[in-house]
């Protein structure tokens, strides 16, 4: 999204990692919080693992580490636009309430009505139905948690084929989505059984015409054991969650894919309305001439 930004007239993005495990950046990192602490170095000294070390890092951050944060964003002034690249771990949103006192503590330093969440779900989750209502439900459940104006963003659509992405997207309910899935097994299941009973019958029929004295298979035993299997016992627990996201009615995707400009646009356009990004900025005319807006 900073890339993209580059290329726009009059924008410029500023991102900052907040995330203490990570390695490598695709993008250019105003301030860095492993410059306050690591899981690396957590590790290390503590000797925990990699998801506690985590854990302690945030924990760390809003104890020790607010002043340095609020520092950093005391560099930026009204206008400026600073996406804070969070931890993905999803225990920091659901379990640990270490996120929302981050936010929380935004709000006090007048941050309230500037600030939009955007939760990223990899695109690759449409080719599995319960994935998909897996990552839909706990996007709910970061949504409720922080309390924010929150965007749902499917990332890495340029490896998903467009027709895959258009159908899932275009399923108006998780229980129809989940029907749907059902319905998909089901036509897969009885393909195979159908196969597999063209082959028995083939064998059985090659086996009578060569050994016509052998004794007779138990086709009976045999049938029984390809019959379709009995409903998963997770099924109704994935039509509770799938009826649970259709209460709420909240949870949409924006396809996100870095190979189409307008899918950016599109994206980055929803973020700034969000937050009322640009509303009090003078209009930019193309010919350098700047118009007042009112």
């Amino acid at each position: 999204m900073q890339s993209h930004a580059d290329t726009l007239p009059r924008r410029k993005i500023h991102v900052a990692n907040m995330d203490p495990a990570a390695e490598t950046f695709g993008y250019e990192v105003d301030f860095d919080i492993r410059e306050l602490i690591s899981v690396t170095d957590v590790m290390e000294e503590l000797g925990l693992g990699p998801n506690g070390s985590l854990v302690y890092c945030m924990e760390y951050l809003l104890q020790n580490g607010m002043q340095w944060f609020q520092d950093h964003l005391d560099e930026y002034g009204d206008d400026d636009y600073l996406i804070l690249d969070c931890p993905g771990q999803i225990e920091l949103y659901t379990h640990i309430p270490v996120m929302r006192q981050l936010v929380e503590t935004l709000r006090i330093w007048g941050f309230e009505s500037n600030m939009v969440g955007v939760f990223c779900v990899d695109a690759t989750f449409l080719t599995d139905t319960s994935k998909f209502l897996s990552g839909s439900l706990l996007s709910l459940t970061a949504m409720i948690a922080l309390e924010l104006p929150h965007i749902n963003v499917l990332t890495k659509c340029d490896l998903v084929s467009e027709d895959t992405v258009e159908t899932m997207l275009s399923v108006e309910s998780a229980t129809q989505l989940w029907d749907w899935e059902q319905h998909q097994q089901e036509r897969t299941s009885a393909d195979m059984i159908s196969d597999e009973l063209e082959a028995m019958a083939e064998e059985e029929q090659r086996q009578s015409q060569s050994q016509s004295q052998k004794k007779p298979t138990n086709d009976l035993s045999v049938r029984q054991n390809i019959t379709p299997s009995k409903e998963s016992k997770w099924s109704k627990l994935t039509a509770a969650i799938s009826s649970l996201l259709d209460d709420y009615t909240m949870v949409s995707f924006l396809p996100l894919n870095i190979n189409e400009p307008d899918s950016m646009d599109h994206v980055l356009a929803t973020m700034d309305h969000t937050i009322q990004f640009g509303e009090s900025q003078d209009v930019y005319t193309g010919d350098g001439a700047e118009e007042e807006q009112e």
